[in-house]
């Protein structure tokens, strides 16, 4: 997979991309990374990217010259980019959308700033993105978010293949289960028992039925879409059971 980003501060990108699982994954060549400045597609000696937007109003408004000369040129090289725009009120990011990234073989990401793009600039746009209902100063965050949720789908990249796994069910949107690591007590706080077991398959079932509590919890809404649209197993089906009468005995 190729990643080209447009954005005017490139060199925000520079310890993301060196660090961690994403530098890992460019330093094997599993995915490459360009990070392009607006400021070099420009063709004024001032290198001019924004101006006043038409109508009066506060702020800059990203002009549509260099980014329209960035896309043309970057098309050129390989397959036709599918484009992002990152700005607040775009599709709300989630992991469906990463698992469909991820399958693309181009991505050009290009980062909102000030007040926005200019609304021409929406001719090229494939997908507008954002990561969450509030305004940063800049997309470059919302960039590096959606690059690590993609870019860990890719194949080796991550070199434990049950973390894949463990993302086939969360790609649904439920909730991730508890995590416990040595010491099995801590400050008179213990593991659960079942972790400690050795029993695979009953830590399996632990660990899908804390999921589905968390995300009964935190998001009902989610259980019942899931419900409609019978995307519940059987057993997830039937865990809910258990869990709703846990919390109808532990009310009464």
């Amino acid at each position: 997979m190729r990643i080209d980003v447009l954005t005017v501060l490139p060199g925000l990108f520079d310890c993301f991309l060196r660090e961690g699982v994403i530098g890992k994954a460019l330093e094997r060549g599993l995915v490459s990374v360009n990070v392009y400045n607006i400021r070099d597609f420009t063709t004024d000696k001032h290198r001019v990217v924004d101006d006043v937007p038409y109508g009066g109003g506060p702020g800059m408004v990203l002009k549509p010259e260099p980014i329209f000369g960035a896309y043309e040129k970057l098309s050129k090289e390989g397959p036709k980019p599918f484009v992002i725009l990152t700005e607040p009120w775009g599709e709300k990011f989630n992991q469906e959308m990463a698992l469909e990234f991820s399958k693309l073989p181009r991505l050009l990401i290009i980062c909102g700033r000030y007040e926005g793009v200019d609304e021409r600039v929406k001719k090229l746009v494939d997908r507008e993105v954002s990561i969450g209902d509030y305004v940063l100063t800049g997309g470059e965050l919302p960039a590096m978010v959606i690059m690590d949720a993609v870019i860990r789908l890719t194949p080796g990249v991550l070199g434990n293949r049950e973390s894949l796994e463990a993302d086939s069910f969360m790609d649904r949107g439920l909730m991730g289960y508890p995590n416990y690591t040595r010491p099995a007590e801590f400050k008179g706080m213990r593991v659960p028992e079942v972790l400690l077991s050795g029993h695979h398959a009953k830590i399996e079932r632990w660990r899908k039925k804390e999921s589905l509590k968390k995300t009964l919890k935190r998001a009902p809404e989610l259980i019942e879409k899931l419900k409609r649209e019978g995307k519940l197993t059987e057993e997830e089906l039937k865990l809910l059971k258990e869990i709703e009468q846990e919390e109808n005995i532990g009310n009464g």
